[in-house]
Parts: structure tokens; sequence; C-alpha cells
């Protein structure tokens, strides 16, 4: 075993992290938590694959469930192509494996929404298999201890850093090689150690011949990719009230949010008092008019959306929908509902907000 890995495995051994609750656990779980875990860390995972786990115990039952039941406990983590993949995976499963768990490589590759990377971490962390893993943890390590410059989403530098970590798996005749265990330090080291910011350097087991330690470089590598501008989008999320329910659409499958479900979006405000006006809605309450509410941005990772909320409260439900798909649901129904941060953000003010009213009422 290569002193890199047995270094890893004897780190993870005694300051690695331990009782995560998909450590140890069957490759299902495994897929689960590696899906959730891409881009999000594991503190904000946690509850999300808790609550996942609990509904969907097998990947029949996931299958089973329809897209929205599972969207509904994704609701907050991001990234709902994830989600949506992941339900269709287990569709997968159960068409062609029978509801099992697929044991090969190759055949877990082939699953909607899975990478090498990934299908390399469920094969080493499941099955112990002799697999390299490449997320972007590790390829903050790799980076820095080899001295490998440019930008990781690179070809040519992600090749070189795959070749990397080929080279530094323990071999299977090594003794204590376990892959679960040298793959889980890898993830631990770069998640807790050999982090973007504040790197704890002095507590790293591969500081001796890391080339960015050594060299002063730690700050400058991974070599960042090149910023662009990012581009602004503005939308107006027409909050439609009657009474205590409020008109939902589901969004389409594709695009940010799909198959979520959201306040009818216009591109401004007289866009969304025109609609209303065409279906001869009258506001009630205090004012009878529009309220519109301060706008705030959700930032996503191409484009930053400035939202600005804007509240009616109509006498009756509009005849005629904005889209096809469209529900009224209570403040409480919606927000147990599949919805986007962003939204469940407004509907929660919203609820606040009237208990508040409620309460001086009262």
């Amino acid at each position: 075993m290569t002193s890199f890995a047995s270094r890893l495995i004897g780190w993870q051994k005694q300051h690695g992290r331990h009782g995560l609750p998909w450590q140890g656990a069957d490759a299902y779980r495994v897929w689960l938590s590696e899906v959730m875990l891409q881009q999000t860390q594991v503190a904000t995972v946690i509850p999300y694959y808790q609550r996942l786990v609990a509904a969907f115990p097998t990947p029949a039952m996931l299958a089973a469930g329809t897209e929205e039941q599972v969207l509904a406990r994704w609701s907050g983590l991001g990234y709902y192509a994830r989600g949506r993949n992941l339900h269709r995976a287990a569709q997968v499963i159960v068409e062609k494996y029978h509801g099992e768990f697929p044991r090969q490589f190759e055949q877990i590759l082939d699953l909607p929404g899975i990478g090498r990377s990934t299908a390399a971490a469920i094969c080493a962390l499941a099955y112990h298999e002799r697999r390299a893993i490449l997320d972007g943890n590790v390829k903050r390590v790799l980076s820095r201890h080899c001295g490998i410059e440019g930008w990781a989403g690179d070809k040519k530098v992600e090749a070189e850093l795959w070749r990397r970590a080929e080279e530094f798996l323990p071999s299977e005749s090594a003794p204590g090689a376990d892959f679960a265990v040298y793959t889980q330090a890898l993830m631990d080291l770069g998640a807790t150690v050999c982090t973007r910011g504040k790197p704890q350097c002095r507590t790293c087991p591969l500081k001796r011949d890391c080339s960015a330690y050594q060299a002063d470089r730690v700050a400058e590598l991974p070599t960042p990719r090149q910023r662009k501008p990012v581009p602004e989008k503005h939308a107006t999320f027409l909050l439609l009230m009657h009474g205590n329910d409020i008109l939902l659409e589901k969004r389409p499958g594709s695009g940010i949010w799909g198959g979520l479900w959201c306040p009818p979006q216009f591109d401004g405000k007289p866009d969304a008092l025109s609609w209303c006006a065409q279906r001869n809605l009258k506001m009630v309450g205090a004012t009878g008019k529009a309220e519109e509410y301060p706008s705030f941005t959700h930032t996503f990772t191409h484009f930053k959306l400035h939202i600005t909320p804007v509240l009616l409260r109509v006498a009756r439900k509009p005849v005629q929908a904005h889209q096809p798909g469209s529900m009224w649901l209570s403040l409480n129904e919606a927000l147990r509902g599949a919805i986007p941060t962003p939204v469940r953000r407004m509907l929660a003010g919203m609820k606040h907000a009237k208990k508040e009213t409620d309460a001086v009422k009262a």
C-alpha cells in the first residue's frame, strides 16, 4: 500500500467522520447519500436523507412514489434535477434489476444522474471495490498534493487528476487496504482539512510531500475557474389569494425548479395586473389594491434571479388558470408540498404575517 493511501487510512480511523447515517449502509442508501451530497454539505443533507429513507426505504418504494412526492421531500435541497433523476433511476432499478440495486459498476453508471465518480464511490463504499473517485473535495486534495495547475473542469487537467487518483489507490494485496475507508478518507480530508478556505494544513497527514504546502501555494491551488459576469434576471411572482388559499402552478419538467409548484410568474407587475384585469378579478382587503412586497434575490449556479412578490386578494377564484396544472392550496398545504426555497420563504412570511394579524384582531 502506498504511503499516501496508508497515511489517509490511518488518519481516517482516528480523525475522519464517523457515525454518518449512510456509513456502512447498503448500496441503495449509499447511492441516495452520494446523489444528495453532490454540491451540498453533509450537515445540510442529513435531515433530507433521513426523511427520504423513512418515506422510501427501498428502491421499489421510491419508484412507486410519484415525482411530486419525491420532490416534496427534496424541496429546499436545491439542484432539483438530482431528485428527478433519483426517481427515474429507481424506476430503472425496478424494471431492469427487479428492485435490487445493481452490483456492477457499468450497471450503476448507466442509471440516470450517475457519473463516473459517483458510481465509483458507491462501489467502493458499499461493495468495497478498488475504485478511484474524483469529486470536488478529491480534486482539491490532488491538485494541491500533486501541484496540478489549471482549472479542474478542463479536460486535460481532469484527465491528469483521474490518473493521479488511480495511481494513489492502495493495491488489492496491500495489508490493511480497506477501499471503503480509503475512499471515505479522501472525502473527509477534503471536507474537513484540505478545505477551499482556511485549510488546516498543519494537521494534514499528507503535508510532508504536499507540493502546494511545501511551495506555499495552497491559496493558489486548485486554479479557480475564470469568472464571468453573472447574468441577472427579474421576475414577478403573483401571490393570488382567495381567503386562505393561494394559487400555485406546476412548472415544466425541465428548466429551473422543474416539476415544482410556484405562484404564477410574470415579467413584471403590469403583466400580472393585466392578467387579473382580463379575468375581471375584483380585489378585496383593506386597500382593495395589489400589495408589492420587497424584492429579494435568489442565486443559482449560473445566474441571479431578482424576485418581486405581488399579493392580490380576490373575491373569487378565476375560472381560467394562468397555466395548465394550476391548483389552489391552503398555505399549510402549500408549505408541505414540492416548492422551491424562495417560494417557501415567501409563503412562510405570509403565514407569519397572518398569525400576527389574527393575534391583533383577537
